[in-house]
């Protein structure tokens, strides 16, 4: 099967039409968070389907905790990374003058999930609620604490509870009434569990994004200052590669999902779905020959979700709607692009939650749009 798979990347993922003048590939790693996973896709499917080859690099990826791709990257021990903008300006606040060069997550992942039989509709009615959250640190603190400003709210206006990252479990045990989330993610699985009537007395789950409220910077690609110097072409070409790669996938998820299926080893992978994948991938790279807008192919990702929720149950699909629902977090007019008013929210953001001091450097410095495609800045 994973001859065929090889075969149809091929087939479906259009290769960049620009190709690097040398015969050989760079060895180059990207040091990315978390642990394997479908939302990895763009990544897998620079590899797979030769669109990192194809910019010059043969590129192999490790999975560190965010403080540590920050480090290594930061020293010059690896020369991309993938990590989340608040990351970024407190890193160069203590000395760390990394870049951020390619905004990926287009959207804030970070929301706040709840039984719609709870009366959210005024964030201002959380007050006195008891709310989850993995822990005080990372994006889902940063979420949590935009969402509580934006309605005039603090945390000590609100029950916080520390529950890890075990949201499903805990919010449908009901020991909270509400949990900060990532919303291409957690709302999926606890749906799951209250249709399955498994989640206590809930039966539908509603979210509300941060995205939905502030506009803040979120995950990205990041360089250090001395390789942005050394080498800007090397680094343009990185961020073509990978921009192709991201394109690709919005476009084409199932062949996406199949691609992942070489670095993901806990991705469900029974015959009858892959082949199910297979010919949808087929059939999109038809459509797409067509020469689509942006609204109809997000209207063949719908589209694509509704036939296979016919075929195959909620627990088979759980991993492709994780991949459906984080297009929906990349995509954009403009791959890669961000702007400094969201890089503004985030740092009013962290001074509120008393993470950064007042004089913490030119945000200007911290990023940079000059290699997302169409940008002339």
């Amino acid at each position: 099967m994973l001859n065929r798979i090889r075969w149809l990347l091929l087939v479906t993922l259009t290769l960049a039409s620009t190709t690097v003048a040398q015969n050989e590939t760079v060895d180059e790693r990207i040091l990315l968070t978390f642990i394997p996973n479908v939302q990895f896709a763009p990544f897998y499917v620079g590899i797979e389907g030769g669109y990192f080859a194809d910019a010059g690099f043969k590129v192999t990826l490790d999975h560190l905790q965010e403080p540590e791709v920050l480090d290594l990257v930061a020293v010059g021990q690896a020369n991309y990374g993938i990590v989340s903008g608040e990351q970024v300006i407190l890193a160069r606040s203590r000395g760390r003058d990394v870049v951020y060069v390619f905004e990926w997550f287009q959207e804030y992942p970070v929301g706040l999930v709840y039984s719609i039989e709870q009366d959210l509709s005024d964030l201002r009615n959380l007050q006195g609620m008891t709310v989850g959250i993995p822990g005080r640190f990372g994006a889902s603190y940063s979420g949590l604490t935009t969402l509580l400003g934006s309605a005039g709210l603090s945390e000590t206006d609100i029950d916080l509870r520390e529950i890890g990252f075990n949201a499903p479990e805990v919010f449908c045990l009901g020991v909270v009434d509400a949990a900060i989330v990532y919303v291409n993610n957690e709302p999926l699985q606890i749906q799951n569990l209250a249709s399955d009537g498994d989640c206590g007395d809930v039966t539908t789950v509603d979210v509300i994004s941060v995205a939905s409220q502030v506009d803040l910077v979120s995950n990205g690609l990041i360089v250090s200052r001395a390789r942005l110097d050394e080498d800007p072409e090397a680094v343009a070409r990185m961020i073509g590669g990978l921009t192709r790669a991201l394109q690709a996938v919005i476009e084409n998820p199932a062949a996406a999902y199949l691609a992942s299926l070489e670095h993901v080893e806990s991705l469900p992978a029974d015959p009858s779905l892959t082949g199910e994948l297979e010919l949808a991938a087929s059939k999109q790279e038809e459509f797409l020959a067509s020469n689509p807008d942006r609204e109809a192919v997000a209207n063949s990702r719908l589209q694509l979700a509704a036939d296979l929720a016919e075929r195959f149950d909620r627990a088979a699909l759980t991993q492709f709607r994780v991949l459906l629902s984080t297009v929906e977090l990349w995509d954009a007019e403009r791959l890669g692009y961000s702007d400094l008013d969201s890089w503004q929210a985030m740092r009013e953001t962290l001074l509120t939650m008393g993470f950064l001091d007042e004089d913490a450097g030119d945000l200007g410095e911290a990023f940079t749009n000059r290699f997302v495609a169409g940008n002339d800045a």
